[in-house]
């Protein structure tokens, strides 16, 4: 009797259910071991909006000693900080994250100073810094505030219509500023009319596009400063002659470039690149998609960048500088010599046929160890405004080119991304379509199938 209960169809069907239900079990038990000890997730959005950037990865990559994230809050509220810093405790076993309830533990609170929820203090050996806000930036920003543990000041030069960091609108640099800020930098306007002499306590010189020629004393200071192991960038416009707003022709700042390696045109790059029409760009912005080796730009590759009223350049070797190329224009694109007239004709034969160098990273050999000079040369100021900055890989090349002055290689790389507004915008139509199919349609095949498998069953 046994043999035949064994035998028995139930019997079988209960002992491959039994088993079943034990595999199951079983991975459910091992995925949940591991999933515990091992804390790993897989972003699959399009712009990796659940991930850190890759300049955070390699601040962290770099840690030669452990680091400790403290959240201070409610412990309620501790879900709301745990997606972004498990991200930080993922990325590398030296980093340790830690959540404080300073109701709970307030003698761990006060002893780290602490006076508002939702503070994030970031350790790293003996230093800690507080960061801003819950952001990634923030709390890099705190990491980088700790590892470099120095001051460093971007100075730009103001008194020839230099664009302004304290100007918000469209042709001034407050957005520059604000991402200068991010990275830690402080950012300050100095003239060289009241004192010929960069203050010692710049670590980077902007000349952001100034309308007017510059005076020999302020050159001067210039090539003194970079001659001397400093750094430099300088964004150079075309001098326009149209209406009132003619821009110099700064011949005596452009030779002392000159002397460096870099020699700038006297022209207007037009860009007929039909990628550049349908991002709605016109031909008076050069649109730039492919890049050098620089370290400036050697993470930019696949990042568009845009270059509005710009001209081009000749880059060669100096005596004691070292001048590469940064980036082309498009092989589509020309250079016009008019430069008093609004009217662009991209068919007058006397224009040049592109590409041409756009931008160019060069350094100066001092004679003096670890004392290098540096200086970056764009032909355009405004791609670095607060209208065009915002424009694709314009505030990665910019900022890329801050870190590289200010010898902070470690820092170059793509910033965190600004999160995609993705939802999808329906007409009425689209949206009678789609709630029909899902309530009614779908559901009516679901019925009529299995109606259909119940007849023939039957």
């Amino acid at each position: 009797m046994s043999a035949t209960f064994l035998k028995a169809r139930q019997t079988k069907y209960v002992a491959y259910a039994v088993v079943y239900i034990l595999v199951v079990f079983a991975i459910l038990t091992v995925g949940n071991v591991l999933a515990d000890r091992y804390n790993k997730s897989y972003d699959s959005t399009s712009n990796k909006r659940y991930s850190l950037s890759d300049q955070t990865m390699k601040i962290i990559r770099e840690l030669k000693q452990p680091a400790t994230i403290t959240y201070f809050g409610q412990s309620t509220r501790f879900d709301e900080a745990k997606n972004q810093l498990d991200q930080y405790a993922n990325a590398s076993p030296k980093i340790h994250v830690e959540y404080v309830d300073p109701d709970k533990k307030p003698e761990i609170a006060r002893a780290a100073g602490i006076k508002e929820y939702g503070t994030v203090l970031v350790q790293i050996g003996d230093r800690k810094e507080q960061a801003k806000g819950l952001t990634e930036e923030d709390i890099t920003g705190a990491f980088i505030r700790d590892l470099k543990n120095t001051k460093r000041t971007v100075c730009f030069v103001t008194g020839s219509g230099e664009r302004q960091i304290d100007d918000s609108s469209r042709g001034g640099f407050s957005r520059f500023k604000d991402l200068l800020s991010k990275d830690e930098y402080e950012a300050k306007s100095i003239s060289l009319l009241e004192k010929a002499e960069v203050p010692s306590d710049c670590t980077v010189l902007v000349v952001g596009g100034p309308r007017s020629d510059y005076q020999q004393p302020e050159v001067d200071a210039i090539q003194k400063y970079v001659e001397s192991g400093g750094r430099a960038m300088f964004l150079l416009d075309p001098p326009l002659k149209i209406g009132t707003s003619e821009i110099g022709d700064n011949d005596v700042l452009t030779k002392t470039l000159a002397d460096w390696g870099v020699t700038l045109d006297k022209d207007l790059i037009l860009d007929l690149n039909p990628i550049g029409q349908l991002a709605g760009l016109g031909p008076q912005v050069a649109l730039v998609t492919s890049y050098g080796s620089q370290p400036i730009v050697n993470e930019m590759k696949g990042s568009a960048t845009g270059f509005p009223l710009a001209r081009s350049m000749q880059i060669k070797n100096g005596t004691k500088t070292t001048v590469d190329k940064l980036f082309d224009s498009s092989s589509t694109s020309l250079s016009t010599e008019k430069l008093n007239s609004p009217a662009i004709d991209p068919n007058d034969p006397k224009n040049k046929k592109g590409p041409f160098t756009l931008a160019a990273a060069g350094t100066y050999d001092t004679g003096k160890e670890n004392s290098q000079g540096r200086f970056v040369v764009v032909g355009s100021s405004e791609w670095a405004a607060n209208s065009f900055i915002n424009f694709n890989g314009n505030r990665d090349l910019a900022m890329n080119a801050i870190n590289w002055l200010a010898s902070d290689e470690d820092l170059i790389s793509i910033r965190p991304k600004p999160r995609d507004d993705r939802r999808i915008t329906l007409t009425r139509a689209q949206f009678t379509m789609v709630r029909t199919t899902s309530q009614f349609l779908l559901p009516l095949i679901v019925i009529v199938g299995g109606v259909i498998v119940w007849w023939r069953r039957r």
